[in-house]
Protein backbone atom coordinates (compact mmCIF):
# COMPACT_ATOMS: atom_id res chain seq x y z
CA UNK A 1 0.00 0.00 0.00
CA UNK A 2 1.39 3.53 -0.93
CA UNK A 3 2.72 5.60 1.66
CA UNK A 4 0.65 9.38 2.23
CA UNK A 5 2.58 12.06 -0.15
CA UNK A 6 3.33 15.45 1.40
CA UNK A 7 0.23 17.33 -0.01
CA UNK A 8 -2.27 14.75 2.15
CA UNK A 9 0.08 15.50 5.41
CA UNK A 10 -0.04 19.06 4.33
CA UNK A 11 -3.63 18.97 4.59
CA UNK A 12 -3.79 16.84 7.53
CA UNK A 13 -2.36 19.32 9.52
CA UNK A 14 -5.00 21.79 11.81
CA UNK A 15 -5.65 24.76 10.63
CA UNK A 16 -3.55 27.10 12.35
CA UNK A 17 -0.85 24.76 13.11
CA UNK A 18 -0.24 24.89 9.13
CA UNK A 19 -0.05 28.87 9.09
CA UNK A 20 2.11 29.19 11.75
CA UNK A 21 4.40 26.44 10.48
CA UNK A 22 4.32 27.65 7.19
CA UNK A 23 5.13 31.43 7.74
CA UNK A 24 8.13 30.08 10.15
CA UNK A 25 9.45 28.07 7.42
CA UNK A 26 8.77 30.66 4.43
CA UNK A 27 10.62 33.51 6.86
CA UNK A 28 13.51 31.17 7.20
CA UNK A 29 13.32 30.26 3.53
CA UNK A 30 13.44 33.86 2.55
CA UNK A 31 16.26 34.24 4.99
CA UNK A 32 18.71 31.48 3.47
CA UNK A 33 17.96 32.58 0.17
CA UNK A 34 18.95 36.46 0.84
CA UNK A 35 15.76 38.00 0.06
CA UNK A 36 15.44 39.42 3.39
CA UNK A 37 18.11 40.44 5.45
CA UNK A 38 18.51 38.73 9.20
CA UNK A 39 18.29 42.20 10.73
CA UNK A 40 15.07 42.74 9.17
CA UNK A 41 13.78 39.88 11.64
CA UNK A 42 16.53 40.36 14.10
CA UNK A 43 17.49 36.78 13.66
CA UNK A 44 20.64 36.23 15.42
CA UNK A 45 22.81 33.71 14.58
CA UNK A 46 25.65 33.69 17.34
CA UNK A 47 22.40 33.08 19.87
CA UNK A 48 21.51 30.29 17.53
CA UNK A 49 24.53 28.35 17.43
CA UNK A 50 25.58 28.59 21.19
CA UNK A 51 22.50 27.09 21.80
CA UNK A 52 23.09 24.61 19.17
CA UNK A 53 19.72 24.85 18.03
CA UNK A 54 19.07 25.65 14.19
CA UNK A 55 15.89 27.48 13.62
CA UNK A 56 14.48 24.42 11.43
CA UNK A 57 14.65 22.56 14.81
CA UNK A 58 13.01 25.80 16.36
CA UNK A 59 10.16 25.15 13.84
CA UNK A 60 10.21 21.25 14.82
CA UNK A 61 9.24 22.22 18.43
CA UNK A 62 6.66 24.57 17.15
CA UNK A 63 4.97 22.63 14.74
CA UNK A 64 4.42 19.40 17.03
CA UNK A 65 3.51 21.19 20.69
CA UNK A 66 1.35 23.51 18.27
CA UNK A 67 -0.64 20.59 16.41
CA UNK A 68 -0.78 18.87 19.98
CA UNK A 69 -2.64 21.37 21.34
CA UNK A 70 -4.56 22.06 17.59
CA UNK A 71 -5.82 18.30 17.85
CA UNK A 72 -6.80 17.30 21.19
CA UNK A 73 -8.07 20.65 23.69
CA UNK A 74 -8.33 22.50 20.80
CA UNK A 75 -9.83 20.17 18.72
CA UNK A 76 -13.06 21.68 16.66
CA UNK A 77 -12.20 25.33 18.95
CA UNK A 78 -9.96 27.05 16.74
CA UNK A 79 -11.00 30.75 17.59
CA UNK A 80 -10.05 29.61 21.29
CA UNK A 81 -6.59 28.14 19.69
CA UNK A 82 -5.90 31.56 17.69
CA UNK A 83 -7.42 33.79 21.11
CA UNK A 84 -4.20 31.92 22.40
CA UNK A 85 -1.89 33.21 19.98
CA UNK A 86 -3.02 36.72 20.19
CA UNK A 87 -2.76 36.61 23.83
CA UNK A 88 0.42 34.89 24.40
CA UNK A 89 2.10 37.21 21.80
CA UNK A 90 0.41 40.44 23.56
CA UNK A 91 1.81 39.14 26.76
CA UNK A 92 5.48 38.44 25.20
CA UNK A 93 5.20 41.48 23.66
CA UNK A 94 4.67 43.56 27.05
CA UNK A 95 7.42 41.50 28.81
CA UNK A 96 9.81 42.09 25.60
CA UNK A 97 9.29 46.18 26.20
CA UNK A 98 9.97 45.93 30.18
CA UNK A 99 13.15 43.44 29.41
CA UNK A 100 14.40 44.79 26.78
CA UNK A 101 14.38 41.55 24.76
CA UNK A 102 13.56 41.96 20.73
CA UNK A 103 13.78 38.29 19.69
CA UNK A 104 11.49 36.42 21.65
CA UNK A 105 10.58 33.22 19.50
CA UNK A 106 11.83 30.68 21.39
CA UNK A 107 9.53 32.42 24.30
CA UNK A 108 6.54 31.61 22.28
CA UNK A 109 7.65 27.98 21.89
CA UNK A 110 8.08 27.25 25.62
CA UNK A 111 4.50 28.82 25.92
CA UNK A 112 3.12 26.31 23.84
CA UNK A 113 5.56 23.78 25.32
CA UNK A 114 4.47 24.34 28.66
CA UNK A 115 0.55 24.74 28.05
CA UNK A 116 0.60 20.95 26.22
CA UNK A 117 2.46 19.52 29.12
CA UNK A 118 0.27 20.95 31.99
CA UNK A 119 -2.35 19.88 30.19
CA UNK A 120 -0.37 16.12 29.75
CA UNK A 121 0.89 15.66 33.38
CA UNK A 122 0.79 11.86 32.56
CA UNK A 123 2.34 11.68 29.36
CA UNK A 124 6.47 10.10 30.22
CA UNK A 125 9.11 11.98 28.00
CA UNK A 126 11.98 10.75 27.23
CA UNK A 127 14.57 13.03 26.46
CA UNK A 128 17.97 12.50 24.30
CA UNK A 129 17.74 8.93 25.15
CA UNK A 130 18.64 9.42 29.28
CA UNK A 131 16.29 11.07 31.19
CA UNK A 132 12.85 9.99 31.60
CA UNK A 133 10.08 12.19 32.97
CA UNK A 134 6.65 13.55 33.14
CA UNK A 135 5.49 16.17 31.03
CA UNK A 136 5.20 19.05 33.00
CA UNK A 137 8.81 19.38 33.95
CA UNK A 138 9.57 19.52 30.54
CA UNK A 139 9.50 23.53 29.94
CA UNK A 140 12.10 23.67 33.18
CA UNK A 141 14.32 20.92 31.65
CA UNK A 142 14.89 22.72 28.84
CA UNK A 143 15.72 25.93 30.88
CA UNK A 144 18.05 24.00 32.70
CA UNK A 145 19.53 23.01 29.26
CA UNK A 146 19.67 26.42 28.08
CA UNK A 147 21.97 27.51 31.94
CA UNK A 148 23.66 24.03 31.04
CA UNK A 149 25.31 25.60 27.93
CA UNK A 150 26.02 28.87 29.01
CA UNK A 151 23.37 30.67 27.10
CA UNK A 152 20.80 33.84 28.87
CA UNK A 153 17.63 31.33 30.37
CA UNK A 154 15.65 34.99 30.49
CA UNK A 155 13.73 34.18 27.13
CA UNK A 156 12.78 30.54 28.46
CA UNK A 157 12.03 32.16 31.57
CA UNK A 158 9.44 34.27 30.03
CA UNK A 159 7.70 31.35 28.02
CA UNK A 160 7.00 29.10 30.95
CA UNK A 161 5.48 32.61 32.63
CA UNK A 162 3.16 33.39 29.99
CA UNK A 163 2.19 29.89 29.61
CA UNK A 164 1.50 29.60 33.02
CA UNK A 165 -0.50 32.72 32.96
CA UNK A 166 -2.51 31.37 30.18
CA UNK A 167 -3.17 27.79 32.01
CA UNK A 168 -4.38 29.54 35.23
CA UNK A 169 -6.74 31.43 33.83
CA UNK A 170 -8.07 29.07 31.58
CA UNK A 171 -7.67 25.89 33.05
CA UNK A 172 -7.48 26.41 37.22
CA UNK A 173 -9.36 30.10 38.06
CA UNK A 174 -12.70 29.45 36.10
CA UNK A 175 -12.85 26.23 38.77
CA UNK A 176 -11.98 27.65 41.97
CA UNK A 177 -14.68 28.99 44.46
CA UNK A 178 -15.28 32.41 43.39
CA UNK A 179 -13.60 31.95 40.01
CA UNK A 180 -14.74 32.96 36.73
CA UNK A 181 -13.94 32.94 32.99
CA UNK A 182 -11.12 35.94 31.73
CA UNK A 183 -10.43 34.60 28.83
CA UNK A 184 -13.53 35.06 26.83
CA UNK A 185 -13.00 34.75 22.92
CA UNK A 186 -14.34 37.88 21.14
CA UNK A 187 -17.67 37.06 18.99
CA UNK A 188 -15.83 37.73 15.36
CA UNK A 189 -12.98 35.41 15.80
CA UNK A 190 -15.65 32.80 16.39
CA UNK A 191 -17.16 33.82 13.17
CA UNK A 192 -14.12 33.68 11.35
CA UNK A 193 -12.67 30.86 12.40
CA UNK A 194 -15.10 27.97 14.13
CA UNK A 195 -16.53 24.86 11.97
CA UNK A 196 -19.40 23.59 13.53
CA UNK A 197 -19.00 20.31 11.38
CA UNK A 198 -16.55 17.74 12.58
CA UNK A 199 -13.58 16.93 10.70
CA UNK A 200 -14.45 13.47 9.67
CA UNK A 201 -10.64 13.01 8.54
CA UNK A 202 -9.05 13.39 12.12
CA UNK A 203 -6.35 10.97 13.15
CA UNK A 204 -5.53 11.59 16.81
CA UNK A 205 -1.63 10.97 17.67
CA UNK A 206 -1.09 8.06 19.26
CA UNK A 207 0.26 9.96 22.56
CA UNK A 208 -2.92 11.85 22.63
CA UNK A 209 -4.67 8.96 22.43
CA UNK A 210 -3.36 7.77 25.65
CA UNK A 211 -3.87 10.81 27.69
CA UNK A 212 -7.39 11.30 27.13
CA UNK A 213 -7.82 7.83 29.29
CA UNK A 214 -5.84 10.26 32.04
CA UNK A 215 -8.02 13.91 31.53
CA UNK A 216 -9.38 14.69 34.50
CA UNK A 217 -11.07 18.01 35.28
CA UNK A 218 -8.58 20.51 36.26
CA UNK A 219 -10.55 22.14 39.67
CA UNK A 220 -7.44 20.95 42.25
CA UNK A 221 -4.57 22.10 39.50
CA UNK A 222 -2.45 25.22 40.48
Amino acid sequence: MAQPGFTWHHHHIPTVTRAYTGACLLTTAAVQMQLITPFQLYINPDLIFRKLQSPLQMITYRYRYSKMLEETSFRGRTADFVFMFLFGGLLLTLFGMFTGLSFLGEAFTLMLVYVWCRRNPFIQINLFGLLTFRAPFLPWVLMGLSLIMGASSLVDFLGIITGHIYFFLEDVFPYQPGGKKLLVTPAILKQIFDDSEADPNYNPLPEDIANNRHNDPPADQD
